[in-house]
């Protein structure tokens, strides 16, 4: 049987007060990763995110969506507190919807390697427009 106890020596925001939240730019460098404990199987993670806020570029007016995350771990998983304020970043950022998308892909490829990742922004209408974005990664 395999041991429960996971390392969470690398995560830098799980269980501490002191983050610091920046409310307009947001980095990949916010993500925490921890170990797959189960690299020789394939599984498929889903994180949704509802409440997510950004502001179109233009008007300043605010956009509200539906993140939702999927992806086939390998080496490494997402932490999912450091993953609520990478959202978190992005409340006073102006970003087009298909940009936001794409830029939430390519960070958590990059942070993770992940051997398939797909993220999907819903965003609510506005002026009578849904919309709704899908950007996939494959390693």
């Amino acid at each position: 049987m395999a041991e429960t106890n996971d390392d969470v020596s690398r995560l830098r925001h799980l269980g501490s007060s002191e983050v610091e939240h920046n409310y307009s730019d947001p980095s990949g460098e916010i993500l925490d990763t921890f170990d797959n404990r189960y690299p020789e199987r394939d599984y498929v993670v889903t994180l949704t995110f509802p409440e997510f806020t950004s502001l179109c570029p233009k008007t300043g007016q605010p956009d509200f969506a539906t993140i939702t995350i999927q992806y086939t771990p390998d080496k490494l998983c997402v932490e999912t507190k450091s993953l609520k304020l990478y959202f978190a970043a992005f409340r006073n950022a102006g970003c087009f919807m298909e940009s936001i998308t794409n830029r939430i892909c390519d960070d958590l490829a990059a942070a993770l390697s992940p051997r398939w990742l797909k993220v999907t922004g819903d965003f609510n209408p506005r002026g009578g427009i849904h919309l709704v974005v899908d950007a996939e990664y494959r390693k």
